[in-house]
């Protein structure tokens, strides 16, 4: 029977300090890498992360905070990575510990840029980590919600069965329900194109279109999504299951979505810059849809979503066009 051992969370953003929140509870010990000094200081003197979540209380005699990502590394059997997807690579190039014999999560909801790779191929392929250790977690889940132990749904991805098990119990509890899967691109993927989808969806808002063409956004969404997973893996799966559909809903439709509240100021006519800045935090779409759209030139899947979306975050055409030629490929 798998174990997972001692587990380490990788990142100090909202959705490490979620995750972070429910594995602790349950196993009332963590490894927690955060970057910056004074914010482990801070954390340690507030009992709570200073940047994020700031009603998750923790004991913090239940973390090892380390600012050095090699000492939480070599202590520590199953490493979860929740930092956003374009500053992955400069955490792990700080490595100089083995990990192909780490049980790897990623919690990451974006695809590594200049390679784009998902994550999963990313440390299958540069830091040689076997597929069989190496899952995703997935599913609706803003993490101001968990934080506020609000009932939600997660879903761990692994070609090795028992080994999602055994991480989805770690996560189980009165608040979090789980499953677990082998589609581990798929969820990947569709975490990656429902930021885009969100994106789309608050730029549609911002414009002012109503919750009737939101509905016809969303359903045109759900069909791009499946046409691309099925080319990308062309496996069995309902894209109705919460970590694909529940996914995409839970971000293109809430006021907690990053993505879809950075593409409601643009709808409104804020610069891709001026929304970023005020923002303060990252939107993953934003970097997603340059990935996808990269991706999609070789496999030339049908996705206006995505063209559109793109078109506007990186060729500087008017959201009021690129809508309004959307609208008119919708049925």
């Amino acid at each position: 029977m798998f174990d997972c051992g001692k587990i380490a969370i990788i990142g100090g953003g909202s959705w490490a300090t979620a995750i972070a929140k429910i594995i602790v509870g349950k196993t009332h010990h963590i490894g927690w890498y955060i970057r910056r000094d004074d914010r482990i200081e801070d954390f340690k003197r507030l009992g709570h992360n200073p940047a994020y979540l700031l009603s998750a209380r923790f004991n913090v005699d239940e973390i090892n905070f380390s600012s050095d990502i090699n000492k939480i590394v070599q202590n520590y059997d199953t490493l979860v990575f929740v930092t956003p997807s374009p500053y992955l690579k400069n955490h792990l190039k700080k490595l100089k510990t083995n990990i192909s014999n780490k049980f790897i999560v990623t919690a990451i909801k974006g695809i590594v840029p200049d390679e784009n790779l998902a994550c999963s191929e990313y440390f299958n392929q540069v830091y040689d980590v076997p597929d069989e250790n190496i899952a995703c977690l997935g599913g609706p889940s803003h993490a101001e919600e968990v934080a506020l132990e609000r009932l939600s749904y997660l879903t761990v991805g692994c070609c090795d069965r028992e080994k999602a098990q055994a991480f989805a119990d770690v996560l189980a509890n009165d608040f979090i329900k789980t499953k677990t899967s082998s589609d581990v691109i798929g969820i990947e993927y569709a975490s990656v194109l429902k930021n885009v989808y969100a994106i789309a969806s608050g730029i549609c808002s911002g414009l002012k279109f109503g919750d009737n063409f939101q509905s016809v956004l969303i359903s045109n969404a759900v069909q791009e999504m499946t046409r691309f997973l099925t080319a990308v893996h062309p496996i069995e799966r309902s894209v109705y299951d919460s970590v694909y559909l529940g996914d995409l809903l839970v971000t293109a439709y809430s006021n907690f979505s990053r993505n879809r509240t950075f593409g409601t100021m643009i709808g409104r006519g804020y610069s891709v810059k001026s929304a970023q800045i005020e923002m303060e935090m990252i939107a993953e779409g934003y970097f997603g849809t340059k990935c996808m759209k990269e991706i999609n030139r070789h496999m030339h899947v049908n996705m206006p979503i995505l063209d559109a979306v793109y078109n506007i975050l990186y060729e500087r055409i008017s959201p009021q066009i690129e809508i309004k030629l959307l609208t008119d490929s919708f049925r």
